[in-house]
Parts: structure tokens; C-alpha cells; sequence
């Protein structure tokens, strides 16, 4: 299992079900795989930790690219090699907990610098096949 912590601005989120992604920067030990069950706290090393919710697992792991688009002064988002439309943009920013593209990339510019190079990881929401699973079990009592 691995186990990622989150900011306070982001804890409720997770705990809530309404974020269930996170873009994180390599590290040396390596993220998830799609498939591997996902520890999610805040607080993580210090005498606050507390984990947010079950562990969830982890669908895909996928490369991302944050930068700033220096011809027209915007946030760029780069998956797969390919530039994302500001549609899709959007969709990544806001399951990430952000209200804009904007918003992103300045939290990603002050935190990490531009251009970010990092993961995309995605995990089961709170209804995931385990919750449907219980739901089941319990309705067939």
C-alpha cells in the first residue's frame, strides 16, 4: 500500500468522496499502480494524522504536465503527451479540488515551480465496488 497526505485546504474533499485524485511529483520510492489499495491521511507525521477514509483503489497512474503557456499567459495541462483542451483542463483542475485552471497552476507554481512534471493517481470514489459490494451482501440478508 501506498500512503499519500493531504492539505488541510483538500482533507474534507477526500473524506467527503468529492475528490478521488491527486497530482503528486516523483518520489524514490515510487507512487500506486492501478490496483493497488491507497492509504489517504492529512496530517500525516505530526501528532494530528488521521486518515480520511477506507482505502480506496487506485485506478490509474498517469504522467501530468502543469505549465505556464508563455505565447498567451495561461496554465497548460499536459497528459499523454497531448495538450489538453480548456474543457478538459477544467475537469482535471476541478477533480483535483481547484475552481479553475488558474487556480491550479498558481497552487502548483508556488508549491513545486513551473513547469511541474509529476502523476496523475485516481482512485475509486466512496461508492466503489467495495461500498456496492456490502450494499449487496446486506440486501441479499
Amino acid at each position: 500500500m501506498v500512503a499519500y497526505s493531504f492539505k488541510a485546504q483538500f482533507a474534507n474533499s477526500v473524506e467527503s468522496g468529492g475528490k478521488t485524485q491527486t497530482i503528486r511529483a516523483d518520489r524514490k520510492n515510487g507512487h500506486a499502480s492501478a490496483g493497488d489499495r491507497l492509504q489517504l491521511y492529512t496530517g500525516m507525521r505530526t501528532k494530528d494524522c488521521r486518515k480520511l477514509r477506507p482505502d480506496p483503489l487506485c485506478l490509474s497512474v498517469e504522467p501530468i504536465r502543469i505549465a505556464l503557456s508563455t505565447a498567451m499567459g495561461l496554465t497548460t495541462v499536459i497528459m499523454g503527451g497531448q495538450h489538453l483542451n480548456a474543457s478538459q483542463a477544467l475537469a482535471v483542475a476541478q477533480a483535483d479540488g481547484f475552481d479553475s485552471v488558474e487556480a491550479m497552476g498558481k497552487f502548483f507554481e508556488d508549491t513545486h515551480g513551473l513547469p511541474f512534471e509529476g502523476f496523475l493517481i485516481k482512485w475509486e470514489s466512496l461508492w466503489g465496488s467495495r461500498f456496492m459490494e456490502a450494499r449487496s451482501q446486506a440486501q441479499r440478508k
